[in-house]
């Protein structure tokens, strides 16, 4: 299958035309050694799916945390210089986190599909593999190598393409978290058919910058909506301490997925700990009901 690959934002940044053309190039070499059956016949080894939206939603850390294991922005120097994915999964694990993000782009972000499959092994959380998903073969890929949830990028895809792909994940019995940046992505997304999970980026991909009033703004405007569908939202990018926690709590925000600032801790289970047990929505809830 080869689909039409269209940039919804004509200002996105030189880098991620870069990335999406990259991508392409993968897509074609995957699609020229792989059949679709091929494809297909690797599921018949992969591991049982686990509950990803289930996990978001039943989970007593509101927001819960989606925490991410990577190794590189595109941009931006070596995170890890000792990069184990597995013992950054584990000590995520320990520390409380609901789910884990998996980074499987290789050539920008020094990620795989080998990492994907390494921690979906030892790990009992739902994982999300988070790419750059421009063709069905990526997603059954992702599948194969444990996958639970994948991530689609709203400024990269048409409509038709998200449906698609929403078909096959679903099929697959995965979930979906598609990534939007604004509110015209927002809206757009909301029209489509079967979304469950939406995350809001709070960088922006015309110049990098980072604001969670993103997130904020876009709960604000189309809150209720979002209720009344049953979707959940997740936040990104920006969100470091638990007071930035409590802000996205406070918006309505279901889950939040942090990377950097985490990997950033010498300690990543004890700072994964903390800055759960440092959250603060519930004394709020409790002082506005006069507990």
């Amino acid at each position: 299958m080869n689909y039409p690959i269209t940039i919804s934002n004509s200002r996105l940044q030189p880098i991620l035309r870069e990335i999406v053309w990259q991508k392409k190039l993968e897509v074609a070499q995957i699609q020229q050694e792989m059949s679709l059956a091929s494809l297909q016949r690797q599921l018949t080894a992969a591991p049982t799916v686990r509950d990803f939206f289930t996990a978001l939603q039943q989970s007593l850390d509101k927001p819960s945390l989606i925490a991410e294991v990577k190794k590189r922005f595109a941009d931006e120097d070596i995170l890890t210089a000792d990069f184990d994915p597995l013992a950054i999964a584990k000590s995520y694990e320990r520390g409380g986190a609901t789910c884990i993000s998996v980074v499987t782009d290789q050539k920008f972000f020094h990620g795989g599909f080998d990492h994907l499959r390494i921690i979906r092994h030892r790990i009992a959380l739902p994982l999300l593999c988070k790419d750059f998903i421009l063709d069905p073969c990526q997603i059954y890929l992702a599948r194969a190598a444990g996958a639970d949830a994948v991530l689609l990028i709203a400024a990269i895809l048409t409509d038709q393409q998200i449906n698609n792909f929403l078909r096959v994940i679903h099929y697959l019995g995965m979930n979906a978290v598609v990534e939007v940046h604004n509110l015209t992505e927002l809206d757009r997304v909301l029209k489509l058919d079967d979304v469950r999970i939406i995350s809001i980026n709070n960088r922006s991909l015309e110049d990098f910058s980072v604001n969670i009033s993103t997130t904020q703004q876009l709960m604000a405007a189309r809150r209720s909506h979002l209720q009344n569908l049953g979707i959940l939202v997740v936040s990104e990018s920006g969100i470091e301490t638990p007071a930035d926690l409590s802000l996205m709590a406070d918006a309505g925000i279901n889950a939040v997925l942090m990377g950097d600032s985490l990997l950033q801790e010498g300690d990543l289970e004890e700072a994964v700990r903390s800055l759960l047990k440092s959250k603060i929505p519930v004394y709020k809830d409790l002082v506005k009901k006069g507990i």
